[in-house]
């Protein structure tokens, strides 16, 4: 599986972002996928996870009603619709996504569950 994400960059306090991650060598829908984040001097926080097939979404408490994940299956791709921006969102966004997980614990699972990532992209609010 390869994840390659897009959409990140800078904003203003209050805007939006949405980021994108295209996987290939697996279909979208059968895979446990999620969006973690890295500020620096912080440790990697879980953002928003998708489950396959029935498509249930789990957010982090910081993100709760600001994010929402989604799930273009035709297109094998992910999205995270990013509103109301603050400037503790800047970090590196993560795609990361596995064939095995369920994603259906009711909550994101931790990072070292996920085998794949993807090469993260930047997002920056001022």
């Amino acid at each position: 599986v390869q994840l390659v994400e897009s959409g990140g960059g800078s904003v203003q306090a209050g805007g939006a972002l949405k980021l994108s991650c295209a996987a290939s060598g697996y279909s979208a829908v059968t895979l446990c996928m999620a969006w973690f984040r890295q500020a620096p001097g912080k440790e990697r926080e879980g953002v928003a996870a998708i489950s396959p097939g029935s498509g249930r979404r789990w957010y982090g408490d910081s993100v709760k009603g600001r994010f929402t994940i989604s799930r273009d299956d035709n297109q094998r791709t992910i999205y995270l619709q990013m509103n109301s921006l603050e400037p503790e969102d800047t970090a590196i966004y993560y795609c990361a996504a596995d064939p095995f997980l369920g994603c259906l614990r009711g909550s994101i699972p931790p990072d070292n569950d996920f085998t794949y990532w993807g090469q993260g992209t930047q997002v920056t609010v001022s």
